[in-house]
């Protein structure tokens, strides 16, 4: 496996220089381009890392896999699934067309923007920070990390350029499907967003679903196995935004992007895999990440179709 990882990222790093950073967050701007890593954790709590696998980034929009964990552990399935729906989409991830015109002007599905902010809107807790602090809590226990933290400068960089976000979520507020305060949902959302992490974070998330809901290093459950199957389902369907389907055809694994850079892979009772490159492609995810992921798949025959 370690050969194999090496002989990956040395492969696959050319393709770095095909895309570019997220700029549109300014702080995600100074990502390293041409960085590349990988942490793949098996479930019988082998570890393999090969690349820039310590550099840390921001988990942006894997973090919705977490939310909306958090969510249906705290509301039950039936009533998320009444607030946000579980259709893929063609359109971007921040598109404002994904909500008006479809059934109810719900979100299609909870890995789109607008559909994270209304899955944040419903986890329980009295105040902006006690949801936060809820969230970062789970997300330490199912890494194994206790040091995860906010970047607070890309939070606030988040937070001083997220109109686009602001719109959806008023347009949410608007339709009856988010409740309550507008900006402190978002706020919550901003934060989530700006968690930094490795990948071998991600990885052990990925981990935890690839064993349906169970730590692999503890036995201890986390989520159920249905929340588990629910999750990875819409990860293949809509966890790569509107390049979902080319990704399921050339890759085949359950996997959450980010525009960090990483990607969280879950393959069902054999492995998490956290991948990390901030050079994006045109649909936001990585672009050296998606042929990591591609060679690794076909390596171990890990698609799932």
């Amino acid at each position: 496996m370690q050969r194999i990882l090496d002989n990956i990222i040395k492969d696959t790093r050319k393709w770095t220089i095909e895309g570019q950073v997220a700029s549109y967050i300014p702080e995600l701007a100074k990502g390293d381009r041409d960085a590349v890593g990988i942490c793949v954790t098996t479930l019988d709590g082998e570890e393999f890392f090969a690349g820039d696998y310590k550099t840390k980034f921001t988990i942006q929009s894997i973090s919705k896999v977490i939310t909306l964990m958090v969510a249906i552990c705290d509301n039950g399935k039936d009533y998320v699934f009444s607030k946000v729906g579980m259709e893929p989409t063609e359109q971007p991830f921040n598109s404002i067309t994904n909500l008006e015109g479809h059934d109810r002007n719900i979100p299609l599905n909870p890995m789109i923007n607008s559909g994270a902010i209304a899955i944040v809107s419903l986890i329980n807790g009295n105040s902006p920070e006690e949801k936060f602090e809820r969230i970062l809590r789970f997300m330490k226990k199912i890494t194994g990390n206790d040091t995860i933290s906010v970047n607070e400068e890309v939070y606030k960089s988040e937070k001083a350029t997220g109109d686009r976000n602001r719109a959806l979520a008023y347009f949410m507020k608007s339709t009856g499907v988010i409740e309550g305060d507008v900006e402190e949902v978002l706020d919550v959302y901003f934060r989530v967003c700006s968690i930094e992490v490795t990948c071998r974070d991600i990885a052990r998330i990925g981990a935890v679903l690839a064993n349906a809901g169970v730590m692999p290093w503890n036995d201890e459950r986390v989520i159920s196995r249905e929340v588990s199957r629910i999750i990875k389902t819409i990860m293949v369907t809509c966890g790569m935004y509107d390049g979902s389907g080319k990704y399921a055809v050339h890759v085949g694994i359950p996997s959450k992007s980010g525009v960090g850079g990483g990607i969280l892979g879950a393959v069902t009772r054999r492995m998490g895999i956290g991948v990390f490159g901030p050079s994006l492609d045109d649909h936001g995810n990585s672009i050296a990440g998606l042929k990591v992921l591609e060679a690794l798949s076909k390596e171990f025959d890990l698609s799932i179709f």
